[in-house]
């Protein structure tokens, strides 16, 4: 244990929790709209770098870098999906997506959006949505508890899960206390701290770099195109950015639209660096550490790398950075699993709409408990599979399920409520399907489960009634919107 180091954790974390306590006393009374999306008040600023941190999750400083270290460059075409994808995401999606929820009676979730997007009175969409939710969320969710409890353990020495249990602890108590606007506040400043980190780290260690340990690394390393699969499953990973709740929520909490074009350029910006910094950490990570298999293992490079160069109090910040790509994540994730299952089944179903904004909170309190919970036992258990594994099998089902329905429903004026239902389940089963009994082909699920989606949606709609002229009226609205 590093004393210093410690302490700079320990000053990090009360800072976050800080900022949940100041936004739980500030919006005591913010009622649901406010817990779940910040009253649709959030600067481009907040908006845009919120997204990215709650995007990049442990994958960023952890899961990726490790990948191109032990396999090399192949893995980049990941970073190269995610920075594409994105793009197309906020410059596509994202104007559409928070004119739409509006007109769709000022929806606050997903779900919600889709079934107000057909002024469909049946409960159906919202109920398979939450059901993805809280599944796919779980797992995302215990990528990211892991990988706090990876950095708890390694810096403080703590045992390993009950530095997941503190983690968690945490993680809880921001996203309990404080709601969206703490989590997007704490999510920009952990995205600059992700940025800076990001950059330091590897030009410095580039300094360090021991030629003989560079010279060993075999010539296949440096080959990007060694394996086609490699490519398409890469660039599949960008797929995901049209169906994951978490980060396409904030599009909607934008407080104006004429605010969107400069969030798109920050959000581009920030993200597209980051994901080459992350190749270029482990590539560098490789020329200067040499392979080792416990930080392969362990998903060690930024970590050790960091650790290695700079004294106590500058790699204690640093490190902070991996905590704050985590947490950044977790918070967010459980906060779009408990506002789907408060908003979309709890407050509809179990109450009949007659649920107080009060109440409606402490619902969701209450689930981002019970899922940081389960996330801890999966997180704990020595089956779960590495960091990238778990994020990349969440972000392939909420791809796959959510990507295409909501596109279509954006960009499609004939597209209806059972193209939307259709297209999600088979979206998901076929993700999953692919991941437990055809992961051996090498192509990512996201690919085939986002097509099979796709497809099935448009011939669920060509098959059914075409929409009424009230929903064809709503889709006019949405495009010709302005605030």
């Amino acid at each position: 244990m590093n004393i210093v180091e410690v302490s700079v954790f320990i000053v990090y974390l009360a800072s976050l929790l800080g900022v949940g306590a100041w936004f739980f006393f500030k919006d005591k009374n913010c009622g649901e709209k406010g817990y779940f999306l910040g009253g649709r008040q959030m600067g481009p600023w907040v908006t845009a770098l919120s997204a990215g941190a709650s995007d990049m999750s442990a994958r960023v400083l952890m899961g990726l870098p490790t990948s191109v270290y032990a396999l090399g460059l192949g893995p980049m075409w990941i970073a190269v999906g995610l920075a594409l994808g994105y793009t197309l995401s906020w410059v596509y999606q994202a104007p559409r997506l928070r004119s739409f929820s509006i007109v769709a009676n000022d929806a606050i979730t997903i779900p919600e959006y889709l079934t107000h997007r057909f002024l469909s009175k049946s409960r159906a969409l919202q109920i398979v949505c939450a059901m993805v939710f809280l599944i796919a969320y779980t797992i995302y969710s215990a990528s990211s508890i892991k990988a706090c409890g990876t950095l708890f353990n390694t810096v403080t020495g703590l045992e390993a899960n009950f530095a997941m249990y503190l983690a968690a602890f945490i993680i809880i108590a921001i996203t309990f206390l404080g709601g969206f606007r703490a989590v997007c506040w704490t999510d920009f400043l952990q995205a600059l701290l992700i940025f800076g980190a990001m950059l330091i780290a590897p030009l410095f260690a580039y300094a360090f770099v021991d030629a003989s340990k560079a010279a060993a690394i075999p010539a296949e390393f440096w080959d990007p195109v060694s394996n086609w699969k490699d490519i398409v499953s890469g660039l599949g990973w960008g797929l995901g950015y049209f169906g994951m709740p978490h980060i396409i929520v904030r599009f909607m909490s934008l407080d104006k639209q004429s605010n969107m074009k400069k969030s798109t350029v920050i959000a581009v910006s920030w993200t597209t660096s980051v994901v080459v910094f992350a190749g270029v950490i482990g590539v560098v990570g490789r020329m200067f550490l040499g392979f080792d298999e416990t930080i392969n293992s362990n998903s060690l490079v930024f970590i050790t790398m960091v650790r290695t160069i700079f004294p106590a109090l500058l790699s204690g910040l640093l490190l902070s950075a991996v905590l704050a790509a985590s947490m950044s994540t977790a918070d967010s994730q459980l906060l779009a699993a408990a506002s789907s299952f408060a908003s979309d089944v709890y407050k509809p179903i179990i109450r009949n709409n007659k649920a107080s904004d009060n109440e409606m909170l402490w619902v969701g309190r209450i689930v981002v408990m019970a899922i940081s919970i389960i996330s801890v036992f999966i997180a704990a258990s020595p089956n779960s599979g590495s960091i990238m594994s778990l994020v990349a099998n969440a972000w392939g089902v909420f791809g796959a399920a959510f990507g295409p329905a909501i596109m279509l429903s954006l960009f499609w004026k004939r597209f209806n409520y059972m193209g939307a239902l259709v297209g999600i389940v088979v979206g998901a089963v076929v993700d999953i399907y692919w991941f437990t009994n055809l992961a051996h082909l090498g192509i990512y699920e996201i690919i085939p489960g986002f097509f099979a989606s796709l497809v099935a949606a448009v011939i669920a709609t060509l098959c059914s009634p075409a929409p009424s002229k009230e929903v064809e009226e709503l889709f006019d609205k949405a495009v010709n919107f302005e605030d």
